[in-house]
């Protein structure tokens, strides 16, 4: 992560311009990262289909937002249940364990971390997509210790 404190430049990243990921079973489009905001913010477009979403997990660093394009999701978050659809915001503030799942076959979301830096590991967990489309089903959940250990 770069010094929080450096004044970030203005940003213009052009769809296509850096490849996506396929990454813990999920198409990821990041659209800008620390490298870019000073370790200010990370904000990513993800792709999953249902029966690749992540178990419970509680980040201690970051905060996560999602903003729901596509599909429905249930968010469970401390205890609560949200139901969430397009055009539907979710704020899971850091220290609180949550999870979603999904309600349709896909869903797509902008995805928000702050501050930066969880996307490195999203790339080295995952490797360049070769298209724009969803990777083949896996046989195994995802690795989200593995994760969280980057």
């Amino acid at each position: 992560m770069q010094d929080p404190v450096q004044q970030p430049k203005p940003y213009l990243r052009r769809l296509g311009s850096d490849p996506s990921y396929w990454s813990m079973h999920l198409l990821q489009t990041w659209l800008v990262g620390g490298k870019e905001t000073s370790g200010r913010v990370t904000l990513g477009e993800g792709l999953a289909r249902k029966g690749t979403e992540p178990p419970p997990h509680t980040h201690t660093r970051e905060d996560e937002a999602y903003y729901i394009l596509e599909g429905e999701l249930t968010f469970y978050v401390g205890g609560q249940t949200l139901e969430a659809a397009p055009g539907d915001f979710v704020w899971l503030p850091r220290g609180i364990e949550h999870t979603f799942e999904l309600k349709t076959s896909q869903g797509r979301a902008l995805v928000m971390f702050t501050p930066a830096g969880l996307e490195e590991a999203f790339k080295q967990l995952g490797e360049p997509a070769q298209s724009a489309s969803l990777p083949p089903p896996s046989e195994e959940p995802p690795d989200v210790e593995q994760m969280l250990s980057k």
